[in-house]
């Protein structure tokens, strides 16, 4: 089985396992951008997951204006329509809060994450199809939780009980990946991505290098001073990018 078809079956998978769970609060939400964003999802992992990838980048789940919106992760509108051509029907989650509306890429909001992320990679490599040449990039969870408030809630502030089925099933997908990838380098974007992703490095036995870069998000002092720069003196010193 091609890669692309193991990756389309894998993320059939987990949306299968994730789409009837239940979460106690603070979680009054709960978006699985993989089921209503399956069309753009699927197209990312056509055009992009052929072959084996020198480069796994992992993220952590979904931001609300990035891959809640999109179905592609850390899917920063711009990049994921302009600069790697993909622009699908993207439908509604079964129960939508009023001010966190899906609104696929009609939205005008920017996923601060993304646009740093996908940013980095366009400078770098030029061209799309250069960059995912031999690098990829997954999440660990495709789950976003919203409270009462809308406030986006990761997966840590999460009940440990209720999300025994989701590290599970989520586990499994990202070993799953990284057997149809074959990467040579596992990178977490960020500390919680990088111990998942070592985890499941284990559960199969992968001989990958392991590393992490700083996550690009805007709440972090440390991003907020020059991601860009900072994220690639990592993977230079990681000897991931020379």
């Amino acid at each position: 089985m091609r890669a692309v078809s193991k990756l389309i079956k894998a993320a059939r998978v987990l949306t299968d396992e994730l789409r009837d769970l239940e979460f106690p609060a603070p979680v009054a939400y709960t978006y699985l951008p993989l089921e209503y964003a399956w069309k753009p999802h699927e197209d990312y992992l056509k055009k992009f997951g052929s072959g084996k990838k020198r480069v796994l980048f992992l993220g952590m789940n979904p931001g609300p204006f990035g891959m809640a919106q999109t179905g592609v992760p850390f899917g920063e509108i711009a990049a994921v329509k302009d600069w790697m051509g993909i622009q699908g029907e993207v439908g509604k989650p079964a129960h939508e809060h009023p001010k966190r509306p899906i609104e696929g890429f009609a939205c005008q909001r920017s996923e601060v994450s993304g646009r740093r992320l996908w940013g980095l990679f366009q400078d770098r490599f030029g061209t799309a199809d250069a960059f995912f040449e031999d690098h990829f990039v997954t999440n660990y969870c495709p789950l976003v939780w919203m409270s009462a408030t809308g406030a986006n809630l990761t997966p840590d502030k999460i009940a440990a009980a209720s999300m025994v089925e989701v590290e599970g099933a989520c586990l499994r997908h990202l070993a799953s990946t990284i057997l149809a990838l074959q990467p040579e380098f596992l990178i977490g974007v960020g500390a919680f991505a990088e111990q998942r992703i070592r985890t499941a490095a284990e559960t199969v036995g992968s001989k990958a290098s392991i590393g992490k870069v700083l996550h690009p998000s805007p709440a972090s002092p440390a991003a907020n001073r020059g991601w860009a720069e900072a994220a690639t003196k990592q993977l230079l010193a990681q000897g991931v990018w020379a």
